[in-house]
C-alpha cells in the first residue's frame, strides 16, 4: 500500500478518530466473558477490581507509565497472573474491522492528515496494530491513546494537547466518536465533531467537513 499525499496548498486539515465502534466493532461482553474464563472472577467481580474503582480511566489518563506498570497493576487487581500476549488476545478478540469506516479513514488521508484518538491506555497502544491491522498504512506514526497525552475524552485539555501534537488548529480539525459526551467535549475547544451511530455513514461526514473547509476557503 503506497503513501498517501496531501497535494492541498491550503491549510492543513487534521482528521481525529476514536476506534472502538467507530473504526472497529468492539463487543465488550466478548471481552468480560473471556476475562472470566481466564481469571475465574465474574462479570461483576472483573468490574469491582478494575473499571469500577477508576483503574482503567486512570490508565486512559496516563496514570501508567507504560504497558509494563499497566499490566502489573492489571494482575494485582486481578490476583493472578495475566501474561501480555493473553491480555492482548482477550481485548483482540472482542475486535472486528468496519471496512467502510476505515475507507473514510484512506478518504480523509487524502485531504490531510489522520490521527486515532481512542481512550485507551499504553497497553493498548502496543497492539493496536495487530488488532486492527488495516490502521498502521493509514495513520503510520499517529495511532494515539489517550495516554500519550495525559488526559482522557471527553476532558477539553486532552483535544487541546492532541491538536497542539499534531499543530493545526480546532477550525481545521474533524473529529469522529460514538459517544456524545466526547464529541462535545471535542466541540468545546472548536473542533468540528461528529457522531457516529450505527447507520453513520464516515465517508460522506469527511466529505462534508472538506467541502465546507474549502468553501472556506474560497470565501
Amino acid at each position: 500500500m503506497g503513501d498517501i499525499v496531501n497535494d492541498s496548498p491550503t491549510l492543513p486539515l487534521l482528521f481525529l478518530f476514536d476506534m472502538d465502534d467507530v473504526l472497529v466493532r468492539y463487543d465488550w461482553r466478548v471481552r468480560m466473558q473471556a476475562l472470566a474464563d481466564f481469571t475465574g472472577h465474574d462479570f461483576v467481580e472483573l468490574r469491582r477490581r478494575w473499571w469500577d474503582c477508576g483503574n482503567e480511566a486512570r490508565a486512559e489518563a496516563g496514570h501508567y507509565a507504560d504497558g509494563d506498570a499497566y499490566l502489573a497493576a492489571f494482575e494485582d487487581a486481578m490476583g493472578c497472573a495475566v501474561p501480555e500476549e493473553e491480555w492482548a488476545r482477550i481485548r483482540g478478540s472482542a475486535m472486528t474491522e468496519l471496512p467502510d469506516r476505515i475507507e473514510a479513514v484512506r478518504l480523509a488521508a487524502a485531504h490531510g492528515r489522520v490521527g486515532l484518538l481512542t481512550n485507551n491506555g499504553p497497553l493498548a497502544g502496543r497492539w493496536i496494530h495487530r488488532w486492527a491491522p488495516s490502521l498502521p498504512p493509514l495513520f503510520g506514526d499517529h495511532l494515539d491513546t489517550t495516554s500519550n497525552f495525559g488526559a482522557r475524552k471527553p476532558e477539553p485539555e486532552l483535544f487541546t494537547r492532541a491538536l497542539e501534537h499534531h499543530g493545526v488548529p480546532a477550525e481545521r480539525t474533524f473529529f469522529a466518536d460514538d459517544m456524545p459526551i466526547n464529541v462535545e467535549g471535542a466541540r468545546s475547544v472548536g473542533i468540528h465533531a461528529v457522531l457516529v451511530e450505527e447507520d453513520t455513514d464516515l465517508r460522506e461526514a469527511v466529505r462534508a467537513f472538506v467541502a465546507a473547509q474549502e468553501r472556506a476557503v474560497v470565501a
